[in-house]
């Protein structure tokens, strides 16, 4: 499957295909890691200014990392720690503009200052969560969320 991105600068555009690729490779193949390692390849290259782009799963209470693009990660964060702990323990998204400002935030890279975290339910239950960090301040708005979440939901059909 070869996913093409248009180098276009309008984001939502970009979002939208990055919406339509999700929704092919979840419609075309069923093994979850294999789905989620290329979804993680989607969010990186439709969106810019990413330096981390993938997935936490919840294992036995604790968030486990699963499929990314970027640098090494953290492998296990409790729920209420961080951002993605946080999004977890209060079954929400988080869309923070300043990770620094953060009392609790993990710094698994350094260069990342905001942060873009979506839950994935199945069952009604958190299955795991998608994470996005970027080098600058307030990289995310509410259309990366609107589109962030809207591809959530097409995982969580899936699942």
């Amino acid at each position: 499957m070869d996913f093409v991105f248009e180098k276009t600068p309008d984001r939502e555009a970009r979002l939208k295909t990055a919406r339509l690729f999700v929704k092919s490779q979840l419609g075309k193949e069923k093994d979850l890691v294999a789905n989620l390692s290329n979804i993680s390849a989607i969010l990186m290259e439709s969106m810019d200014d990413l330096n981390w782009a993938g997935f936490y799963i919840m294992r036995e209470g604790e968030l486990v990392l699963g499929p990314f693009q970027g640098k090494p990660a953290c492998v296990r964060i409790m729920p209420g720690e961080g951002v993605c702990g946080t999004a977890v323990a209060e079954r929400r998204p988080m869309l923070v503009d300043d990770v620094h400002a953060i009392e609790n935030h993990i710094a698994c890279d350094s260069a990342s200052r905001s942060e873009l975290v979506v839950p994935v339910f199945r069952n009604g239950e958190v299955f795991g969560v998608i994470d996005l960090d970027s080098p600058s301040l307030a990289r995310f708005t509410e259309l990366e969320l609107g589109y962030v979440g809207e591809i959530a939901e097409l995982i969580e059909k899936a699942l």
